[in-house]
């Protein structure tokens, strides 16, 4: 059964940078469209990032120019670059292949001075 594991959340000052990184070594995720979510606190989930399987990626208006979605098909890893974080970035954020219903259980970012 898949299960994709995200990492690297963790708390971090305003302007600050944290990668986050998502995979399952068992899920050929190079085959599919993977995405980033994130869901802020008493608000619905939303797509923060998404990367297709030639590598064409899409991005929330939020965070454009900050965030990047790229993926290491060898290590079958997705990751998701924040750079320049808000207050506002503070957030539980999943990856997911959302084309097979794999989503994972989220690493909490917070961003606070």
């Amino acid at each position: 059964q898949v299960q994709l594991v995200e990492s690297g959340g963790g708390t971090v000052q305003p302007g600050g940078s944290l990668r986050l990184s998502c995979g399952d070594p068992e899920f050929g995720q190079r085959f599919f469209v993977m995405s980033w979510h994130r869901q802020i606190a008493g608000r619905e989930r939303e797509l923060v990032a998404e990367i297709g399987i030639f590598g064409a990626t899409k991005y929330a208006q939020f965070v454009k120019g900050r965030f990047t979605i790229s993926r290491d098909n060898e290590k079958n890893i997705v990751y998701l670059q924040m750079s320049s974080l808000k207050p506002e970035d503070t957030a539980v954020y999943y990856c997911a292949a959302e084309s097979m219903g794999y989503w994972g259980k989220g690493t909490l970012v917070t961003v606070s001075s």
